[in-house]
């Protein structure tokens, strides 16, 4: 399988302006995620087991903010034989293009691509949403209203998989997870020039928050549960329900 092209867009000698998924980034956003976030492999692999496990027959499978649509092609891959549709909507045509250059390749398959905000996508009949690593790109004001339209277009029993990059509530912790996460990236070959460049390209576009504003924000939004399944440094993945109805 050929690799996918080297991210070395902090490398050279331009200055950062906000980070966007223009078509530089989503040229080399593969390997960039890879390289950037601890555990993605784990995360994707399990959110389709997740989305498999409680998907339910005749709902849909949402992906917002699906960039390449990791998350929805591994979906796919473990729904397979079984009738499902999955939306996979993000605002990046570059994006959107890679995604469907890859279902050209593998055939087709049970993946509809939307170019659309995820605040005016319209959500129906799901039984699982995906957010990786979305949320944080939006505004804190406009978290609250997607996540009780997300939960409104749910059916009852199902899930949201939300994985976000968090804040910790102990200062000392969380900057030592911040230089822990920093170490990880000169590990994975990202020079000291290349990950502050990176960091001032995101600092006003991507917004954490600590797990606890997460889990009171879902509560609110209406979901009868959300417990965190997955951390590294200050990575983390959570799974909310909505009231099942019995």
């Amino acid at each position: 399988m050929k690799e996918p092209p080297r991210d070395r867009l902090y490398a050279g000698d331009m200055l950062p302006g906000d980070f966007v998924f223009d078509e530089k980034v989503a040229a080399v956003f593969e390997d960039m995620i890879h390289r950037s976030v601890p555990g993605y492999t784990t995360i994707i692999a399990m959110t389709a087991r997740l989305a498999e496990k409680n998907f339910q027959p005749g709902s849909r499978i949402y992906d917002l903010g699906c960039s390449l649509g990791a998350a929805s092609l591994a979906v796919a891959r473990r729904m397979q034989g079984r009738p499902c549709e999955i939306v996979a909507v993000d605002n990046s045509r570059p994006m959107l293009d890679g995604l469907e250059k890859k279902l050209a390749a593998l055939g087709g398959g049970p993946v509809q691509c939307r170019q659309e905000d995820i605040r005016d996508c319209a959500v129906e009949i799901a039984s699982v949403v995906i957010l990786n690593f979305t949320l944080q790109f939006i505004p804190p004001a406009d978290r609250a209203p997607l996540l009780r339209r997300i939960h409104d277009g749910m059916m009852p029993g199902g899930i949201l998989i939300l994985s976000e990059k968090i804040v910790l509530g102990d200062a000392r912790l969380n900057e030592l997870y911040i230089e822990m996460y920093h170490q990880f990236k000169q590990d994975m070959g990202y020079s000291e020039m290349e990950i502050s460049r990176k960091r001032a390209a995101l600092e006003k576009v991507l917004l954490p928050e600590t797990l606890a504003v997460h889990k009171a924000r879902l509560a609110e939004a209406g979901f009868e549960s959300a417990e965190q399944w997955f951390q590294c440094f200050n990575f983390a993945s959570m799974v909310a329900r909505k009231r099942d109805g019995r």
